[in-house]
């Protein structure tokens, strides 16, 4: 179990194989727990347990198995600089089904090429706290089942709709009754806060250093932007989809 815990921190080759991740933190595995995913294995220090044994209780009587560890064994599994000694490992999530009853009237954010672990888990937050009904997510984006994807998301990726797709112009051309929006750095293109982000609708944000890929552009009804005042060029993928999500749900 501590091998396999170990390959599903590091690659995410292995965890698509064996269809697992992992979750750290008492916080975070706990939001798993109330989100009724399914646990397949909790994994605890005993000084962890001391302090949090009401929760870990119902942790443990919930997952099909647990272990409790030494601290040098944690030490071994965690990804964190400071962990807390709790550390969950989660069946991947199936929400095809969740997107398909929404498709037709929903607002929804679509993300092609997010290469950071970071953002995306804050995009993910911020998704599930504005209220957007799903996130869309090209096959190369980083892996939302990373353990930095999963902390920084706190509990969102176990409770938000998603899907992923070969690319984001592809899903466009099959879903023409979506509304498409192209998030875009141009001068030309629309404000955002000229538009009514009527459902449904998805808006699509790109690589952080790229951008969208021109694919997705040409694919998309219309360019949006977010005027900006100052010297700044851009804003940090996370931020952008922040202020782009607000003003679709306001």
């Amino acid at each position: 179990m501590i091998k396999h815990i170990n390959k599903l921190k590091k690659s995410a080759k292995y965890r698509r194989e064996h269809s697992e991740f992992i979750a750290e933190g008492l916080r975070v595995c706990y939001d798993a727990y109330l989100s009724h995913t399914r646990i397949s294995a909790v994994v605890c220090t005993q000084k962890a347990y001391e302090k949090n044994s009401s929760q870990l209780d119902e942790l443990m009587a919930f997952a099909e198995k647990s272990y409790f560890v030494t601290e040098s064994v944690f030490g071994f599994i965690t990804d964190t600089k400071s962990p807390q000694g709790v550390l969950c490992v989660i069946k991947a999530l199936d929400k095809q089904s969740l997107f398909d009853k929404m498709k037709d009237n929903g607002k929804f954010l679509a993300l092609d090429n997010i290469q950071d672990p970071s953002n995306l888990g804050t995009i993910l937050r911020t998704a599930e706290a504005v209220g957007i009904d799903a996130v869309i997510l090209s096959d190369d984006c980083c892996d939302i089942y990373s353990p930095k994807v999963v902390r920084g998301s706190m509990g969102a990726v176990f409770r938000l709709p998603y899907i992923i797709t070969d690319n984001i112009a592809d899903f466009l051309t099959e879903n023409k009754n979506i509304k498409s929006y192209a998030a875009v750095v141009d001068s030309d293109a629309r404000g955002i806060t000229d538009i009514s982000f009527d459902s449904p609708c998805v808006v699509c944000v790109g690589n952080e250093g790229n951008g969208l890929k021109q694919e997705t552009v040409d694919a998309c009804n219309e360019r949006i932007t977010i005027q900006m005042k100052g010297r700044a060029e851009s804003l940090n993928a996370s931020v952008a989809s922040g202020i782009i999500m607000w003003e679709m749900v306001k």
